[in-house]
This record gives C-alpha cells, sequence and structure tokens, in this order.
C-alpha cells in the first residue's frame, strides 16, 4: 500500500470519520427526505372523496379535514375539478382549462383562455408535482398561451407560485417574455392619465355599469371602454412581480424600474379611481359618446372595486378600509346566497339582456349575478386585509361567512358541480348552459390554505400561519377543529393543526404547526404564528410525454377502433382529457356493439419506444362498466402481438381512475388494446388512452 501524503492521509482520516458518523447517526439532516405527519386517515379520505382515482390524489394534494362538512366537501370537489381540468397535450406538457369542453372563444386547438390563468396557478401552486404550473407556466410564456385575450395577472401569478415552492430559477426563466408582454399592454395605456383602460368584455366581465350605460341601457356586451381598478390592479401586481424576479435574477437595474412602475400605478389608481362620494373603487369613463362622458365616473359600486386589495396595492388608510362596510351589508353586495357583482341600487341590476340562440337559457351578465371569479378576489382581497392592514370594519367572521356562501354555491341539487353564476337573491344557477359544469373560473383550495387556515406564502425564512376562525362558539366563524396535512412548502412538509379541547386529534388544545412531521409550535392560542424555517430544495419531478395524445386530429397518432370509427367519437379518447363527470361525458364508446370483444388502436406513424399504456374507463355502474378483461398487443409489420410481460395495475380493470399496463420495453409503430366486454348490455368508455 502507498503511504498518502500528510495532507492527503489528513483527508482520508477526514472522510474515514465522517462516514462513520453518518453510519452511526445517519446522513446529514439536509440529505433527508422530508418526513410526514400521520393524523389524518389519508386512505380512507382519499377513498371516499375519490374512489378509484385516489392514488393520483395522495400523491399531489395535501389532506384536510374541518369541523365544517360542507367546506370539507369542497375542498376535495375542487382538485377533483382541478385534476380534471388538467390537459395532457404531450410533448407540449400539461395545461389548465376553463371550460371542460370546447367554447368558440378560447384558443384552439388547446381550449385555453388566458383570465382565470392567475387562479389555475394560485391553486395548482399547492401540488406536490411540479410539472403540471411548471408546464402551465412554459405554455404561457413560450406557447403563446398568454395572447392578451383578456387582461390578466399571470406574471404575479408565477411570483407566487414562487413564495411556496420556492425555485427561483424557474420562476425567473420566462422574464424577458413577461417584460415584452407587459409592455404591448402599452395599447390599453392613456399617458396622459397614467391609467390602463379596457373593455369590460375583455376584462372577462361584460353587462358591467360601464357598457350598460354607455350602451343607454339597450345592451351592455360590447363597449364601455374605462379606466377600471380590475386591470390597473392586475398591471400593478405584474410590475411588482417583474421587479421582486429580476432582483431574484440580479438584474438591479430591470428590478428598480419596474418597482417604479408598481409605484406609479399605485399612486395613480389611490389618486384618480377612488371615488370619495361612494368610498369605493370605481371605473372612469375612457369612451365618450352621448350617455357616458370621458374621465366621469360610474354612477355605482361594483365588486370589481375590492379587486385592488387581491394585490396589497392600497395603503393602510382607514379611508379606502371603509370601502368594506359595504361588502358586508345585505342592502349592497351581501346577498343571501352570494356576493352580488353590483347593488341593487342600480338601474338595470339583474337586467337581463342576452340568451343563448340554441337554448334560449340566458347568458353571462355581470350586472348583480353572483361570480365565483370575483367572489375569489373578494375573499383573497379580505384575507390580505385582516393579516396585513389595520382596520375594525371587517372581521374574521365576515371572512368566513362569506367563505360559507361561496362553498354552498358548489351545491347543484345538492352534489357538487360548480356554475357559471348564480342569483345572489334566491341562490339558483343563472346560466346553466352544458358547458357550465364543473366550471374552472376561480379557486377555492388556495383559500382554504392561505385564507382560513392562514398559511401565508413568504419569500423569507419564515413559516407564518394565522388561521382566519374564531375560537368562540357564540361567533359565527366559531370552528371546532381541523387539519391540514403535509402541505409542500419551501422544500418541506407543513401540517397545521387546530383542536379547541385537544378531543379531536389528541395533539392538545389550541393550535399546533408541524414542519417535516416534528412540531415547532404550540399547542397554542389562535393568533399568527411564526417559526423560522430555511428553504430547502423544492422536489423536482418530470415523466415522459404522453406519445398517444393528438389535440390537433389530423396527422399522427391516429386512432381507429372495431366499432363507432367516427372521428368525433374516436379522438376524443387521445384528446388529452380525463374526467368521469356523468353530466360531461367524454371518451370513445362500445355503445351499439354487439360483439364479445372490442379493440381500440393509436398508430403512432413510425417506431417508437414503450414501455407502458394508462387506460381510463368511465364507469356508471349501470350503462357503463370497465371491460371484464384487456389486452395490450403491438404491431409486428405483419401481425398483432401480445406485448411481452405485461404486468396491470391494479390487476383488474377499474372505472373511473387508472389502469395502467407495463411490459418491457419495446419498440413499436402501432398499439391496440383488446378489450373483453362486460355484458348485460352495459357498454365501455374508453376516456382515454395514453402511451409511455
Amino acid at each position: 500500500m502507498h503511504k498518502l501524503p500528510g495532507n492527503a492521509a489528513a483527508l482520508r482520516l477526514v472522510v474515514l470519520g465522517i462516514i462513520s458518523l453518518v453510519l452511526l447517526f445517519g446522513a446529514p439532516a439536509a440529505a433527508a427526505p422530508a418526513r410526514a405527519t400521520n393524523i389524518l386517515p389519508v386512505k380512507m379520505l382519499a377513498a371516499e372523496n375519490f374512489g378509484n382515482d385516489a392514488p393520483w390524489f395522495e400523491k399531489n394534494v395535501p389532506f384536510f379535514e374541518i369541523s365544517d362538512p360542507e367546506i370539507q366537501q369542497i375542498y376535495y370537489y375542487r382538485w377533483k375539478l382541478y385534476k380534471s381540468h388538467l390537459r395532457d397535450l404531450g410533448d407540449r406538457g400539461y395545461i389548465v382549462t376553463e371550460f371542460l369542453d370546447d367554447v368558440s372563444w378560447d384558443k384552439h386547438p388547446y381550449d385555453s383562455l388566458n383570465d382565470a390563468t392567475a387562479f389555475h396557478i394560485y391553486e395548482g401552486r399547492w401540488l406536490k408535482d411540479n410539472r403540471y404550473i411548471d408546464d402551465y407556466i412554459n405554455y404561457m410564456y413560450t406557447g403563446g398561451g398568454n395572447d392578451r385575450h383578456f387582461s390578466e395577472g399571470i406574471a404575479d401569478a408565477v411570483y407566487a407560485r414562487y413564495l411556496v415552492n420556492g425555485n427561483s430559477t424557474f420562476a425567473t426563466k420566462h422574464l424577458d417574455v413577461m417584460q415584452h408582454i407587459f409592455n404591448l399592454w402599452d395599447d390599453h395605456f392613456d399617458f396622459s392619465k397614467g391609467l390602463y383602460f379596457i373593455e369590460p368584455l375583455l376584462d372577462a366581465t361584460e353587462y358591467t355599469i360601464s357598457s350598460i350605460d354607455a350602451s343607454g341601457g339597450k345592451d351592455g356586451f360590447t363597449g364601455g371602454h374605462s379606466f377600471r381598478p380590475t386591470i390597473n390592479s392586475y398591471m400593478f401586481a405584474n410590475a411588482l412581480a417583474i421587479s421582486k424576479l429580476s432582483a431574484l435574477a440580479g438584474d438591479d437595474i430591470t428590478a428598480v424600474r419596474f418597482a417604479d412602475r408598481a409605484a406609479r400605478i399605485k399612486a395613480t389608481v389611490e389618486a384618480s379611481l377612488w371615488n370619495s362620494s361612494l368610498e369605493h373603487f370605481t371605473d372612469r369613463y375612457q369612451v365618450n359618446n352621448q350617455y357616458v362622458h370621458y374621465w366621469d365616473f360610474i354612477r355605482g359600486r361594483e365588486l370589481a372595486g375590492y379587486v385592488p386589495w387581491v394585490f396589497n396595492l392600497p395603503g393602510n388608510d382607514p379611508k379606502f378600509s371603509a370601502s368594506w362596510k359595504h361588502l358586508i351589508s345585505s342592502a349592497k353586495f351581501l346577498g343571501p346566497y352570494g356576493l352580488r357583482t353590483n347593488e341593487p341600487s342600480y338601474e338595470y341590476y339583474m337586467r337581463q339582456y342576452r340568451y343563448d340562440k340554441p337554448t334560449g337559457k340566458p347568458e353571462c351578465e355581470w350586472n348583480g349575478p353572483s361570480w365565483p371569479f370575483q367572489t375569489t378576489q373578494v375573499l383573497v382581497g379580505m384575507a390580505n386585509l385582516l393579516n396585513t392592514y389595520s382596520q375594525d370594519v371587517v372581521h374574521v367572521g365576515d371572512y368566513v361567512k362569506v367563505l360559507r356562501l361561496y362553498t354552498h354555491q358548489h351545491l347543484l341539487n345538492g352534489e357538487p358541480n360548480l356554475q357559471e353564476d348564480y342569483n345572489p337573491d334566491d341562490g339558483k344557477v343563472i346560466v346553466g348552459l352544458p358547458r357550465s359544469s364543473h366550471y374552472n373560473h376561480s379557486d377555492y383550495n388556495d383559500l382554504i390554505i392561505t385564507g382560513l387556515i392562514g398559511l401565508r406564502p413568504s419569500a423569507d425564512d419564515i413559516l407564518e400561519v394565522n388561521p382566519l376562525i374564531s375560537s368562540d362558539p357564540r361567533d359565527g366563524s366559531f370552528i371546532r377543529y381541523f387539519c391540514l396535512e403535509n402541505v409542500s412548502y419551501h422544500g418541506h412538509l407543513v401540517t397545521v393543526v387546530y383542536d379547541v379541547d385537544g378531543k379531536r386529534y389528541r395533539q392538545g388544545a389550541g393550535l399546533s404547526i408541524y414542519l417535516d412531521g416534528k412540531r415547532v409550535s404550540g399547542p397554542a392560542p389562535l393568533g399568527k404564528k411564526t417559526v423560522p424555517m430555511k428553504a430547502a430544495a423544492a422536489p423536482k419531478s418530470s415523466s415522459p410525454p404522453n406519445l398517444a395524445v393528438n389535440i390537433y386530429r389530423k396527422d399522427f397518432p391516429v386512432p381507429t377502433a372495431s366499432t363507432n370509427n367516427d372521428p368525433a367519437i374516436l379522438y376524443q379518447a387521445v384528446d388529452g382529457r380525463i374526467w368521469f363527470y356523468p353530466e360531461m361525458r367524454n371518451g370513445w364508446t362500445t355503445e351499439g356493439s354487439a360483439n364479445l370483444s372490442d379493440w381500440y388502436s393509436v398508430d403512432f406513424g413510425q417506431a417508437r419506444w414503450l414501455s407502458s399504456v394508462a387506460l381510463y374507463f368511465y364507469g356508471d355502474g349501470a350503462q357503463f362498466k370497465p371491460p371484464a378483461v384487456y389486452n395490450l398487443q403491438s404491431w409486428s409489420g405483419t401481425e398483432w402481438v401480445d406485448a411481452p410481460h405485461q404486468e396491470k395495475t391494479p390487476a383488474m380493470p377499474v372505472e373511473n381512475g387508472e389502469n395502467t399496463v407495463t411490459f418491457n420495453r419495446m419498440q413499436a409503430s402501432k398499439v391496440r388494446v383488446v378489450f373483453t366486454n362486460p355484458g348485460n348490455g352495459a357498454a365501455i368508455s374508453l376516456v382515454e388512452i395514453k402511451a409511455f
């Protein structure tokens, strides 16, 4: 054995010492995987709320229990709804849709819309698998998704996502495009006033006071261009986000420039859009015609006036906070079944102007109806008000009251099915068109996590929790217990538990916070808690692209089947969409087939390396059932042969969940799945096939 030089020998001793310590005590804490708490019966909750689709949710979402059963029910429904709106574009990754099915005004062929994108990112930032929101943000900034179809706060949402996962490298990767899109909005900027203006329709809120009054009360679908609190708040938030992201990227010049831009927007909104006579932020007209005049205020309050608080734009001034007294007034915004988008005193409150021609049903309007879109904004703004402002206008009881009204709106005939809008005075659905079911134009679970439970995302090395509930049983916001378990935050797992008397969870009476399975605060009385924490590396996740998807319905891959070969039906099983709602069917079926077995194939157009296929069947236990068995085959060039060494999970096919078959890696230009039909008059409904 050669003798080591003195320094090398010393190094060898150090290394051996470290190895000995690792063997004795384990690896250093920084390298250890995040540990979870095990307070909730996750398997039971997953089975109750997600059925056969439970495995995906167990891997991706924080589980939750609360003494309010309706809030708990809708929390899980909203995660189910969110997953249903994840659309797989194959090699372009995932996006999040607003409508489950196509609408004429979305971006074809992806069927995306940018007006609710910020909500989608805020909600999806709590998913443990980062790829879904990574892909979606990439699509918005490199795939043309942010086409400025509507006003938007997407840059702000990207920064808000960074506050949760801490991945600054990803958050800053699109800064150049963010700045480019921000500057494009100069076409909606009045340099003499220092404010942005927009037509309410392109602010995603047609039939507002400005557009109706600009038509003389005759219409309001288009027109009514105004300087609005909404678009100016979004641009303020985007400018601030670009500033902060630029600082993260080390670009101090851009950081200062956009911070200054944000400050100027803030000052101008406070000075010019605050309507002192109405004590509210309101539109001022940019249009000038026989009915309305440039720079005049509109003649009433709208719920949109609370959007500045979504981004903490207004100063901490009692003058501004006074606006919130209108929100909690039953004569103004607070309807018995939800928030009104403007007040009943408005001349054209709830007048229905527009109807869907094929059905005769009412169409979308914002002259009073209760919209989850703006209810979400109000609840975010109210949580900010309660957390960061000094005021005595609204209290935690008001937050919970509005949240419960919003929660109840999710129920249609007793079953969860969120619609586009509601009558705030009787609770009935207004639009209710086929496209309206399970509408993803808002968020909810982010409100639960950051508002009700009070996990307040921050860029600092702290964990801040401030639940918006009362411990007084006489208070309307009283909650007896809750547990939000294993939230992925700054590379750690966070659990927040509240138990008024300690009997539910046996963790002590009061509020407790756990970090990576260890209690770091409590049990203690309710109130703001801050805990030091160092950010860890955000978990990285990736998966191969789905080779079977074809949203274009041309070229390859090409689907064919033994029955029902109408392309309109065939392509539904390779369109990247998976949901299992009976009221909105999607997929290829064997309806009408008298065969004992049927098949569905995908032609890739060229040889592809494959090792797994995933199948998703819709089932209702009667008309549609999963196949009795299925078998995967590949095309040899002359005949169909069974894929080698198939392993199926689960062993027997299930409905309304994922069925995966893995096999020895192989090259195939075509694959097909042969199904043994379920019999007894039932058909197979193949919602989607994926190939990897």
